[in-house]
């Protein structure tokens, strides 16, 4: 009797012990259930959540460590490192495209088919437009906040056609000329020496005004928007109006600055490499840049610093906007001496503007031993608000002394502008 009680009371102790370890077992279980349930449910934070970042709460009183209890919570994942792009290496024959232009279906095939039938192979297309906006539905959490951005295109749909028939996407962003957000977020802003926000009115019914290039806030905003227009697709980042303000036309605040402004361009450039590596960025710069050793607006740029580190640049060698000898506000009342050749009429001298401009681009990046590419941007347009006598039609036989003008100053890439996208498209060789 007595070994059957001692039995029964083990066999009781056992059951006991086994059912405390299924509970703890079932525990930890639903525990692991409850934690892996949120992994991987904010990959990509929604726009509220990218606003929030900017206006964190305040810290709460932290819990003394011997109270507070484990709990295990997904990181975000590393931002992932752009791949280079499959069109990285095509050479360009290309032309601007307004975002209406790549909004509209039925005219960006007819840029399409254009591309497929001749040497055309490259788009530039607009990311931040010159009114301040992000052409399409965007999530940069500043644009997001002051309503910067704009649904003109659908960016994945046309990146996706544009890529189906091998043609490159180039995103051109305008930089710190901005007319929106430095209005609304004027602590990003260039000042008047009263400290109001710097505007300056051009036309009847328009102003530029300025994102100040000298802060890092301003920077990465830029950045941003680049950095997004990677992630959709685009092959390439265009950077324009990647300077200041000319102080020849405009006057504000510099009172503060610590560096010479070619350093804070520079530092901009250097920022965006660091945080795209592998990602092919080029910039816009004056034409006449290329023929002045000075930063004689006072813009932040030579030939040589804006050249530095950026991959591309691309000088808009425009013969209509160098200076002709007319008293009109296009003349000097002299003309443009390019290479040591006087250019009184220089819209009517095509290809040697552009052969000349681009030997002496040659010779000066050569001699400082910077090794850019220079891909220049040619005149699509007739400039016919030049006085009579000092511009002429530009067809076929301007356009195509342009491209061998290129060619023979010893480089293969180009790139066509016209505002309209009215090109001769006659001009373009047949592929």
């Amino acid at each position: 009797m007595k070994k059957r009680r001692v039995r029964l009371i083990i066999t009781i102790i056992v059951v006991i012990a086994a059912g405390c370890s299924i509970g703890l077992l079932l525990g930890f279980m639903i525990n692991d259930a409850v934690n892996n349930r949120s992994d991987g449910l904010h990959i990509t934070p929604t726009p509220v959540i990218s606003a929030g970042e900017n206006n964190p709460t305040p810290e709460s009183t932290p819990i003394p460590a011997s109270t507070v209890t484990p709990v295990i919570t997904p990181t975000s994942a590393p931002e992932p490192t752009p791949t280079p792009s499959p069109f990285a290496s095509v050479e360009v024959k290309g032309l601007y495209l307004t975002a209406n232009t790549a909004g509209n279906p039925s005219r960006l095939q007819h840029f399409i088919d254009l591309a497929n039938r001749t040497e055309i192979n490259a788009f530039v297309i607009d990311v931040k437009d010159d009114y301040g906006k992000i052409c399409y539905e965007t999530q940069v959490p500043l644009a997001l906040k002051h309503d910067a951005w704009e649904k003109k295109y659908d960016v994945k749909e046309i990146i996706r056609k544009l890529h189906e028939n091998n043609i490159k996407v180039i995103g051109r962003v305008v930089c710190f000329n901005d007319p929106h957000l430095p209005l609304r977020e004027p602590s990003l802003s260039l000042k008047n020496s009263n400290g109001e926000v710097f505007k300056a009115k051009v036309g009847n019914n328009s102003y530029l005004a300025w994102l100040d290039p000298t802060k890092e806030e301003t920077w990465q905003y830029i950045i941003d928007i680049a950095k997004e227009a990677i992630s959709l697709g685009f092959d390439e980042i265009q950077f324009d109006y990647i300077r200041f303000p000319e102080t020849t036309n405009y006057k504000y605040d510099m009172s503060y600055f610590e560096k010479e402004k070619s350093e804070y361009i520079d530092g901009f450039i250097q920022a965006a490499i660091e945080q795209m590596p592998g990602v092919t960025l080029s910039a816009d710069i004056f034409g006449s840049i290329c023929l002045q050793t000075k930063d004689v607006g006072g813009i932040g740029q030579t030939l040589e610093t804006i050249s530095e580190r950026i991959h591309y640049i691309s000088p808009m060698i425009y013969p209509s906007h160098f200076a002709n000898s007319s008293s009109h506000y296009t003349g000097n009342g002299v003309g443009t001496n390019i290479n040591g050749i006087l250019f009184e009429k220089p819209d009517l001298e095509p290809y040697k503007v552009i052969y000349n401009t681009l030997l002496i681009t040659k010779r000066r990046l050569e001699s400082s031993g910077i090794d850019v590419k220079v891909r220049p941007y040619l005149q699509g347009f007739t400039a016919s608000y030049i006085p009579e006598g000092y511009y002429m039609s530009y067809g076929v036989e301007q356009y195509r002394a342009q491209i061998q003008a290129v060619y023979d100053a010893g480089y293969s890439e180009w790139i066509f502008w016209n505002s309209g996208n009215n090109y001769v498209e006659d001009a373009f060789l047949p592929e």
